[in-house]
């Protein structure tokens, strides 16, 4: 099924769009479906937004060193000789010790080294 949108419709998408409606309350005023408006804010190129789902935050637990194991990353957080201290623990990168959040803060490549030598 296609749609024809006006211009005056389309002056809307554009206005509402950029307001951050969501995209429901948009095909709603619209007289118009919510994919509808997803799609011709799509083919026009209207910015992309974020996702209105929102992920659940990971649940952080406490790996100690004894529980460390081939694959986990091994990056420490806290204060060595606290009771918050502990490692990340989650899955490593092959052939590293860290996972890839870890690797990008431990691991500096060769041009990013010359750029911080020569500051």
């Amino acid at each position: 099924m296609t749609i024809e949108w006006t211009n005056e419709q389309i002056k809307d998408l554009i206005r509402l769009w950029n307001e951050g409606l969501p995209t429901s309350e948009i095909g709603r005023l619209l007289g118009t479906t919510k994919n509808a408006v997803v799609g011709k804010a799509h083919r026009m190129g209207l910015s992309k937004r974020q996702s209105p789902i929102r992920k659940k935050p990971e649940i952080s637990r406490v790996i100690r060193l004894n529980e460390l194991r081939a694959g986990m990353c091994c990056w420490p957080i806290g204060e060595p000789g606290t009771a918050e201290f502990r490692f990340c623990g989650k899955t490593a990168v092959p052939s590293k010790p860290y996972c890839p959040e870890h690797c990008a803060k431990a691991y500096v490549s060769g041009k990013d080294r010359k750029e911080t030598e020569a500051a």
